[in-house]
């Protein structure tokens, strides 16, 4: 991640932010300290809050809303309405797609229990991280919860609802979300996992682009030329 500051400044929607050669549509709000890298666009009506840094030559589509103190990577595209939530990390190559939403709260109340109080939105002892690991995927419409992890290049499919880690180069699906294979760094599927995934150690080549992998029960391990 190089979220590197220059010397201009810029003002959108009434904030001071520090933009580096990047597209910002006129409707777009971006908060004080922000960072945004070399080439990143921001469509229109999307909202960066404070302290949030965005890489270069990523993609913020439209309608699309970044909490504060994000940090999100290089080369990374985020789709139209998108709600990315305090304590995400995404690292470079990642892809967000439409209607994708983040949480981060274990135990979300909006009161005190006698309902006199109305909580704090700031982060606390219940708040939980997620980060998402380079060259991953997720698909549209997703839920994600928190205190997990989206390993590389995963994928995940659309309409999916994760509530736990995702390991590298897995596929999965559903409602929780559940592995069925895995997939390549180009995104192709390269096997098919079953319900008892076995402890010998397989070799696979991706039909596509001819990269290879071992894999033993949930691990896969890319293999070197």
């Amino acid at each position: 991640m190089d979220c590197r500051r220059s010397d201009g400044e810029s003002r959108h929607g009434h904030f001071k932010a520090v933009i580096v050669s990047s597209k910002i549509h006129p409707t777009a709000v971006v908060e004080h300290d922000v960072l945004i890298g070399a080439n990143t666009s921001v469509w229109d009506h999307a909202h960066i809050r404070h302290g949030t840094r965005l890489g270069e030559d990523c993609i913020v589509g439209g309608k699309s809303y970044i909490a504060y103190d994000v940090q999100i990577g290089n080369r990374v595209k985020i789709n139209s309405f998108v709600y990315i939530c305090y304590g995400v990390t995404i690292e470079d190559g990642v892809m967000i797609s439409a209607g994708t939403i983040f949480t981060n709260d274990q135990y979300p109340r909006a009161t005190s229990p006698d309902l006199l109080t109305l909580n704090s939105s700031d982060p606390d002892d219940h708040t939980r991280p997620t980060l998402v690991c380079a060259g991953a995927t997720i698909g549209a419409r997703c839920i994600i919860g928190s205190d997990l992890e989206i390993g590389r290049f995963s994928m995940v499919g659309m309409g999916a609802v994760v509530t736990r880690s995702v390991p590298a180069f897995h596929l999965v699906v559903g409602h929780p979300a559940r592995s069925i294979g895995t997939v390549c760094r180009c995104g192709q599927r390269t096997s098919r996992i079953t319900e008892q995934p076995s402890d010998e150690v397989t070799e696979v080549t991706c039909a596509s682009c001819e990269r290879r992998y071992s894999i033993r029960g949930m691990l896969v391990t890319e293999l070197s030329e």
